[in-house]
């Protein structure tokens, strides 16, 4: 993402306070950018000049994404350490309008261990205790997941605001966050007004984004921009700082159910958003990529991706996820290749 130099912004959090550095504000350091300590995200004033200022590249974008899946890979045993940290990095969910209370509890079991016992001791790793980075589900099974998950340090997320398409009443939307947090929720999943963005409404987006934080309470806010539905990349990027400004804990591509949903163009976009977005803060937001991602081999795309463009703090669960259940199996499959030499069918491998 390509931005015109301008003088230093004066950033001041949401009580309009001046942001001050992590030694004085005293806050947990949960990331480092290029020597830089970052603390997490506490949000910032709407700055409207910052957001009409972003320009995006489209061609020298397109010329970078193309770049991950051109070159060669990883492999033998630096391929299966990069799958197993995509593992742990996956958000395992189910929304589908068939869920069952059976499918939710078993989709946590996968959760719990989701490589076979016999897996794990073939590779030597049972020090490790790999689990997935959350579950995410539907207000209506949050409790059953959090009961399912209970005695581990899994997160349970839920996607709110009249998801997929947010375009319920705001107080409906927002009692909906309250009501999951109160369920049980660890983090939630909100999807934005696409309308703002295309409306350039970025202080009723600002605004609509902050209700959702406040709402939220102690749960982390992971806002979904719905990038297949915002047309220009320079929308999405524009989306981006304004969910960060917001106080957005992570930045998300999609529901999963748009008919475009997480694509390379689209994350360069937004995790050159985040860095931006550190360098003149300091605070760090993470990333997910959701939808369309069901290969080992994109996995490590993505994971390059961030490795790259943002360094190794952005390579672990509380800064980056996949919105991807049907990778594991694919993951699965490759471990299995590594172990045994031959490729497993995919039905061996159920996620729920």
């Amino acid at each position: 993402m390509d931005t015109p130099k301008r003088p230093r912004l004066e950033i001041t959090d949401r009580q309009g306070n001046r942001i001050l550095s992590e030694a004085a504000s005293g806050q947990p350091i949960i990331a480092r950018l290029q020597g830089r300590e970052l603390t997490p995200n506490r949000g910032t004033s709407l700055n409207l000049d910052w957001v009409e200022d972003v320009r995006v590249n489209t061609s020298a974008v397109e010329r970078r994404a193309a770049t991950l899946v051109t070159r060669r890979t990883v492999k033998k045993d630096w391929q299966i350490a990069w799958l197993l940290r995509a593992i742990s990095c996956m958000d395992l969910t189910t929304l589908s309008g068939d869920d069952t209370e059976e499918r939710v509890k078993r989709l946590c079991a996968k959760a719990r261990q989701p490589l076979q016992q016999e897996f794990i001791e073939k590779l030597g790793i049972q020090e490790l205790n790999l689990h997935v980075g959350a579950v995410c589900v539907y207000h209506l099974f949050v409790e059953t997941a959090r009961r399912a998950l209970e005695g581990t340090d899994i997160p349970v997320a839920a996607v709110s605001t009249g998801f997929p398409a947010g375009l319920s009443p705001l107080e409906e939307r927002i009692a909906e966050i309250r009501r999951s947090v109160e369920a049980g929720a660890q983090e939630i999943d909100v999807v934005i007004t696409r309308a703002c963005v295309f409306a350039a409404q970025w202080q009723k987006l600002y605004d609509e984004i902050v209700a959702f934080k406040d709402a939220c309470g102690p749960a982390h806010l992971k806002v979904i921009l719905g990038t297949g539905d915002l047309l220009t990349l320079r929308n999405v990027a524009r989306a981006s700082m304004v969910a960060m400004m917001a106080g957005a804990d992570f930045i998300k591509t999609s529901t999963g159910k748009e008919a475009v949903n997480a694509v390379l163009p689209v994350g360069l976009v937004m995790v050159r958003a985040i860095r931006e977005y550190a360098e003149e803060t300091g605070m760090a937001v993470g990333f997910k990529p959701a939808g369309g991602i069901r290969t080992a081999k994109q996995s490590l795309e993505w994971l390059s991706l961030m490795k790259e463009e943002l360094g190794n703090s952005w390579l672990h669960s509380h800064l980056f996820r996949f919105g991807a259940s049907g990778m594991l199996a694919d993951i699965e499959r490759q471990i299995e290749f590594h172990i045994t030499g031959r490729y497993s069918a995919d039905y061996r491998h159920p996620i729920a």
